[in-house]
């Protein structure tokens, strides 16, 4: 049998040159994400937080912090095999090869504050003014949304700060943050038990807002004291509100809308029906109300901003991105809250130097939107340099932007699906009956109908308490009870009061009304059954 033998010329010898941090902190790095979270950087961060080792170990702080991204970015293996991935690219050097308990230590000695700090600096907008799909107007869109499916070990601790799931399964940490739509990058977050509410942990990140922002939220943010703090910041709002509420008709538009206010703040109301035909002839509607304040109806039409609305949605594809494609759908390791803190902060920071390598590479081709990219090969392309220490010091969009640029994804389709999940213990397990198909399809055209107002409420009157209720003939019962309250508007108004000076209203229909009313805006609720006039809400509704 003839033995064929292979050439020596046949043979390649590649040789790479790595460029890494010298002796000890040579495992710190992170392959071709460090130059975006660069050692001087960690240096800092590590001052400031007074988390820098005493004295030179084995393991210095700074790997500390490289090894916690590096957790997340693989997350599937233990301590021991990430550290391997992290030191595979160093062959020829001498590394400690440290226990899985020695980097446990690590992981205490560090806490959650250098890698909280760090997210804090990395966070915020990443897209110039010029990049495509970030602005409607002179506004940057950004959103609001929750996230209650991240889970953590089912440990006592854990249960202590989280509680148990309501549906049974591993404690749940509810995560709240403010994205840019267009990139969707994270701006701000905030995280702890879900039993705390939306809202609340969504305030908590108000400052962030500036009047350069329009500001998107679904239903869950249909909040008259949440509305008005984001009005405060003097950001702009196009959110949507429940079917329930009854905001007053002041004005109606030519393009459907009207005039209202809801907490004191003035709003348009836009209430339409979309429709939508898909490519198997099948055709889907739905209502929509949306509270907007953009008041200039020539600049921002009612049909354009319903159009806009949809742009929300883009905050689910980051949840995506953070649940399923770098978890994996795994729950966290951390079995103690300190823990979890710090892996939910690096988990969160490695997403954000993800999308900044991501948004760096489409503005690097002009015209491209940061929607095509594709966070997938972004994520393995990560991996794959961190594990050849490849890029710890490139320049540039490097190889993972150019990975990227080649396989852009195409223009978004427009889809339809109902919300089902597959998790048993999810709210959304079970299919709404609303006549949503239950696999995604592909949407051909929509149709957009705006609806006429309802029927205008009749102007407040302006008189004072006297001229309302002493002829012995009252006005409405809302009239009488604004004038009531107005007369001093500084006072706490307890609910059992107002009962007694109506007079011929049960306290029970008294609660009913004063809830009602407090939900169309027209007075505010300070706490539990104590009430307080709101300023004239016909002042302010000048155009804007």
């Amino acid at each position: 049998m003839p033995v064929h033998c292979v050439s020596p010329s046949a043979l390649t010898a590649i040789t790479r040159t790595v460029t890494v941090a010298t002796g000890r902190f040579a495992p710190g790095h992170l392959g071709e994400l460090t130059p975006i979270m660069p050692f001087e950087l960690v240096d800092a961060v590590l001052s400031e937080t007074r988390t820098v080792q005493r004295r030179l170990r084995d393991l210095p702080s700074r790997v500390g912090v490289y090894f916690l991204l590096a957790m997340c970015l693989f997350p599937e293996i233990g301590y021991r095999l990430v550290w391997d991935k992290l030191t595979a690219g160093l062959s020829g050097m001498p590394i400690v090869c440290p226990s899985t308990k020695a980097l446990r230590d690590l992981r205490r000695r560090l806490g959650s504050a250098p890698v909280r700090v760090l997210f804090e600096v990395l966070a915020g907008p990443l897209a110039q003014p010029t990049t495509p799909g970030v602005r409607f107007g002179p506004y940057r869109t950004v959103s609001f949304d929750g996230c209650s499916s991240i889970k953590v070990p089912d440990s006592e601790r854990n249960r202590g700060w989280l509680g148990r799931c309501p549906r049974g399964g591993y404690p749940q940490v509810e995560l709240m943050t403010l994205v840019e739509t267009g990139t969707r990058a994270v701006i701000g977050a905030v995280f702890g038990p879900t039993r705390e509410g939306e809202t609340s942990y969504a305030t908590r990140l108000s400052h962030h807002l500036h009047p350069e922002m329009l500001v998107l939220w679904d239903r869950g943010f249909d909040s008259n004291d949440f509305l008005a703090a984001v009005h405060a910041t003097g950001a702009r709002v196009l959110g949507r509100i429940r079917q329930r509420r009854r905001p007053p008709v002041l004005q109606p538009l030519a393009d459907s809308s009207y005039l209202s206010v809801i907490g004191g703040v003035p709003v348009r109301i836009i209430e339409a029906r979309v429709s939508v035909t898909c490519t198997d002839g099948s055709k889907f509607e739905g209502p929509y109300r949306l509270a907007t304040t953009l008041l200039n109806v020539r600049r921002y039409p009612a049909d354009r901003l319903v159009h806009l609305y949809h742009e929300r949605w883009e905050h689910e594809s980051a949840y995506y991105a953070l649940r399923h494609t770098i978890l994996n759908g795994r729950v966290l390791r951390s079995h103690d809250p300190v823990g979890v803190e710090q892996e939910m902060w690096a988990l969160l920071t490695l997403y954000q130097l993800l999308r900044r390598t991501m948004v760096e590479a489409a503005e690097s081709r002009p015209g491209t939107d940061p929607d095509r990219c594709n966070f997938t090969i972004a994520l393995q392309t990560a991996r794959d340099l961190l594990v050849c220490a490849q890029g710890v010091f490139e320049q540039g969009i490097g190889e993972i932007g150019r990975r990227v640029l080649s396989a852009l994804s195409p223009a978004r389709r427009t889809g339809i699906s109902t919300r089902k999940v597959k998790s048993p213990i999810s709210r959304y397990a079970e299919r709404k009956l609303d006549g949503r198909p239950d696999g995604s399809k592909a949407v051909t055209s929509t149709t957009i109908t705006l609806l006429p107002p309802p029927s205008p409420e009749p102007v407040l009157p302006t008189s004072t308490v006297r001229e309302n209720t002493g002829n012995g003939k009252p006005g409405s019962r809302m009239a009488r009870v604004l004038a009531i309250m107005q007369s001093e508007p500084e006072r706490l108004w307890r609910s059992r009061e107002i009962a007694e000076l109506l007079g011929d209203v049960t306290l029970a229909a008294t609660y009913r009304q004063l809830a009602r009313w407090t939900e169309r805006g027209m007075i505010k609720r300070v706490r539990t059954g104590c009430y307080t006039a709101i300023a004239n809400p016909l002042r302010g509704l000048r155009k804007r």
